[in-house]
């Protein structure tokens, strides 16, 4: 099976679909890249947030497939984002010269700072790509007013409920791509058992998270969904041999309904900007 790709707004090539670690403890990121490599992913998302940057890199050594084809992305987080040091921090957890792609993963402290480090990093060859991650509204717009480089991706969350729309218009004139978190909607067993993607299921023979998956791909969108579970791993990116009718895709629209399942606030983010993080319990 031949996986999508997308090109970003600098040239750079990306997979459609790849496999998020959010959550997962070390080795349990380790065995799910291991897993994921094994079953075609070249896709890998992480961040300083997770915890699990060194399992992330032990992964992909583990899997034998080489680091040039695979596409790894991480994140910082807002109490590095002054730190000169944090990108260089990164690859070392990740055991790596570079990655393909660094965000921002907070609009939180100084993260006019953290994206002139995500820059200088882009030009020194030690990230192929910028992205900011849950940015909207007013810094949304101050990033992109003070940003040299336009961000080649914005991770948000992004459903058939939620199809973050209003960001999607403010960053459409710089090609900026989304890339899907909570795709299947944080689990919500609503979504999930929409009486269309049973339908489709059917039709299609795939079950109703892999016609969500595969909507994603065809709304242009990266998706990373994750998992821990070696048989889910395989089955969510078991979605590009077959593609959704453009009468069908319009059927899935009609059931959005703006439901977000995080909503991001002024007293989560000042949050963020003072958590500390303590990479050394990263074993």
């Amino acid at each position: 099976m031949i996986e999508e790709t997308f090109n970003l707004n600098n040239g750079v090539e990306i997979p459609a679909m790849g496999i998020g670690t959010f959550q997962m403890p070390v080795d349990a990121a380790e065995q799910a890249v291991v897993d994921a490599l094994k079953d075609g992913y070249r896709l890998i998302d992480t961040a300083n947030g997770y915890m699990n940057e060194t399992g992330v890199g032990r992964g992909i050594k583990r899997s034998g497939v080489n680091r040039s084809d695979i596409f790894l992305s991480t994140k910082l987080w807002p109490s590095v984002y002054t730190d000169e040091n944090a990108v260089d921090d990164s690859l070392k957890r990740l055991g790596t010269d570079y990655v393909d792609l660094m965000f921002l993963h907070q609009p939180a402290g100084d993260f006019l700072s953290g994206y002139k480090q995500l820059e200088k990093a882009y030009k020194d060859g030690k990230v192929k790509a910028i992205g900011i991650s849950n940015f909207q509204g007013e810094k949304l717009q101050q990033l992109l007013d003070n940003a040299e480089i336009k961000p080649q991706v914005i991770q948000s969350e992004a459903h058939p409920y939620f199809t973050e729309d209003e960001v999607r218009k403010v960053l459409k004139p710089f090609g900026t791509r989304l890339m899907a978190w909570y795709p299947l909607g944080h689990g919500d067993k609503s979504l999930i058992n929409e009486p269309v993607f049973a339908q489709l299921g059917q039709k299609y023979g795939k079950s109703s998270a892999q016609i969500i998956l595969r909507w994603h791909t065809q709304m242009g969108f990266i998706v990373i969904p994750g998992s821990t579970n070696p048989d889910h791993i395989k089955d969510n990116h078991n979605i590009f041999d077959f593609t959704l009718t453009d009468e069908e895709m319009a059927q899935i629209a009609t059931i959005k309904k703006n439901i977000r399942y995080y909503t991001p606030s002024a007293e989560a983010e000042e949050r963020y900007a003072n958590m500390k993080l303590d990479f050394s319990t990263e074993k």
